[in-house]
């Protein structure tokens, strides 16, 4: 095994259990959580030869400002619960990396100490019932500097989950340690729930509230992705929410090249859900995806802190490069229609 391959055993033994059960499990049955590494390892490549591997370029563009790998980290909640520094080590690792780092809302670490690491960040956003209450968390992130709002579109409910044990992750985890960045009081004003006529027009309201570009997270259809872009929807975050929200659904893997196809170039897309190694990487980029998003894998490496963080961007970029020149890809354009049909 890899190191990387390792992490989600080292977690699950060094991580009190509810948490990690936390981190790992899926919605119901765990189906679409579970399934989501098959979905790239099961695709093969054709790869090129006779092709000048020497230099590589791996950089691409995040929303104008270019990425140094071709890979993010995508939202994810409890990392203070991994590891005391939390936001601030998963931050301070992916500025060294060069790349973009998506803060989840419920985040336990303020905007403002979160944007001092000099880590260039997006917020990751849920709407409420009403809207309004969503306004002071919107201006803390424009205010510390925020490059993009990304709006979760697949969250009308909380899907449920099962527990193993008679403990959950909230019977374990200081409430302190989450959404610090919410005004006092929030979850018990009326409208705060998470909105269910959630829509189009919310991309506009965002966009036309905080001035940023405005990402959609969460569509795995062609027609929705459309339907988005037609809204000024600034990119396409393909993502099942790592099969925390409708199990069963199909995996990002699976529903990729039917979204880069519907969008046609404009917008780029980007994926997320069970990328653990630099294979995983090459696959997402060779289905079509401008970038690809991380999740579970630095929520892993974090119970090491900002070391094993930067470790995680290391030994991917190494195993990135190792499948690119092996691939015969010099720069990620050149990773397109490498894919085979499994």
């Amino acid at each position: 095994m890899t190191w990387l391959s390792d992490l989600e055993g080292g977690a699950r033994h060094a991580l009190p259990a509810p948490v990690f059960e936390y981190l790992a499990q899926g919605a119901r049955e765990s189906v679409s959580a579970l399934e989501a590494p098959w979905g790239w390892s099961e695709r093969r490549f054709a790869p090129y030869t006779l092709r000048d591997v020497t230099e590589l370029d791996l950089s691409v563009p995040l929303l104008g400002t270019q990425a140094r790998v071709p890979w993010g980290i995508a939202p994810t909640t409890q990392q203070r619960a991994v590891h005391p520094d939390g936001e601030l080590a998963m931050a301070q690792a992916t500025a060294a990396a060069g790349t973009v780092m998506v803060v989840s809302s419920n985040a336990g670490t303020t905007f403002a100490d979160i944007a001092a690491t000099g880590v260039r960040w997006w917020l990751q956003a849920y709407l409420p019932a009403d809207r309004t209450l969503a306004e002071p968390l919107l201006a803390r992130a424009v205010d510390a500097g925020a490059e993009a709002i990304v709006l979760t579109v697949d969250t009308p409910v909380v899907a449920t989950k099962y527990a193993a044990g008679d403990q959950v992750v909230w019977d374990v985890v200081d409430p302190e340690l989450l959404r610090v960045n919410f005004d006092p009081g929030y979850e018990d004003a009326p409208g705060s729930e998470k909105a269910l006529d959630l829509g189009p027009h919310d991309l506009v309201w965002l966009a036309e509230q905080t001035g940023l570009p405005v990402v959609a997270k969460g569509v795995l259809r062609g027609d929705d992705a459309r339907r988005c872009v037609q809204a000024g929807a600034a990119a396409i975050w393909v993502s099942n929410h790592g099969g925390r929200q409708l199990d069963r659904a199909a995996s990002t893997a699976s529903c990729l090249p039917d979204v880069v196809a519907a969008v046609d170039g404009a917008a780029p897309v980007y994926v997320d859900g069970g990328i653990r190694s630099g294979l995983d990487v090459l696959a997402g980029l060779a289905l079509g995806a401008d970038a690809v998003f991380l999740g579970r894998l630095p929520l892993y490496a974090l119970v090491h802190g900002v070391a094993g963080v930067a470790r995680m961007h290391d030994d991917l970029r190494e195993e990135t490069e190792e499948a690119f020149r092996l691939a015969g890809c010099r720069r990620v354009a050149d990773a397109r229609g490498l894919v085979r049909a499994p």
